[in-house]
């Protein structure tokens, strides 16, 4: 019986595993088919002429849209996790009275559906003169993002010991000085967390940006999906496969990059102390 659990569960595990890369491997070979090979019927096979065609109208047609993923994702991530560390150490290490109750209200933000705040969203943006440009977006997501960041710190920084922070008061550091000195430095598990979740949550937005941006701050995302369907005669399978694999190459590359970072920083809020 142990010998049918030991091998028995590997071969279910590899079952899923080919059952979850089998869109995976239609992606990838569909785009380097050329155009007159591309189709659903010879989905499955294997290129009987190799062609970066796809590939090369896919990055023509994606460009600026990555570039614009690129200018919103990498300042929204950064910006959220340190106004998200900001809000846990105060909430975690310099309580207040109504401290919880504030903490509660931001985790309200969470659960807050992102279209019942669609249009007064996009009031507020054209008040401020920002609506359909690039700084929106990114103010959009920094707001949206501060919840679940301030989440992750405020628990990652309630397990750091308070005599730490007390050391560091006695030797005359204020709020700020023992966040820099003391905090901070114990705090890149909980920043690789935030960073991570908040560059792939911005750089797969599609509602924000097709709501409250334009055609000149259009993420790719969006331009993704205005490849679909088109081509004047037939549908250009190759090129929008290639777009696909194009579009989520860079949250890819994050988490083979810093996937392990990202377990360890979980890991580091749930059982450091």
């Amino acid at each position: 019986m142990s010998r049918v659990v030991r091998f028995g569960r590997p071969a279910v595990l590899l079952l899923f595993v080919v059952l979850f890369l089998m869109p995976a491997y239609v992606l990838l070979v569909t785009s380097f088919k050329p155009l007159q090979e591309a189709g659903p019927a010879t989905a499955w096979n294997l290129p009987e002429q190799w062609s970066v065609s796809g590939w090369t109208a896919a990055w023509d047609e994606l460009r600026p849209g990555i570039v614009n993923s690129f200018q919103i994702a990498v300042p929204g991530a950064i910006i959220s996790a340190v106004l998200g560390s900001l809000n846990g150490y105060v909430l975690s290490k310099w309580r207040f009275p109504g401290s919880d109750a504030v903490f509660t209200l931001f985790l309200f933000g969470m659960f807050i559906p992102y279209q019942a705040v669609m249009i007064p969203l996009a009031g507020v943006l054209t008040d401020m003169q920002i609506v359909g440009t690039i700084r929106g977006l990114i103010l959009v997501h920094v707001v949206y993002g501060i919840p679940i960041c301030t989440l992750i710190f405020r628990n990652y920084y309630v397990t750091i010991p308070d005599e730490l922070i007390e050391s560091a008061r006695v030797d005359g550091a204020g709020m700020l000085r023992a966040y820099a000195s003391v905090v901070l430095p114990l705090s890149a598990p909980a920043f690789a967390v935030t960073i991570i979740w908040q560059f792939t949550s911005i750089w797969n937005d599609f509602l924000f940006a097709v709501f409250l941006g334009a055609p000149d701050s259009w993420p790719v995302t969006v331009m993704l999906n205005n490849t679909a369907g088109s081509g004047a005669v037939a549908v250009q399978y190759n090129v929008q496969m290639a777009s696909a694999l194009l579009a989520s190459l860079p949250t890819i590359l994050v988490y083979l990059l810093l996937g392990r970072f990202f377990m360890r920083g979980l890991m580091a809020g749930a059982l450091k102390g």
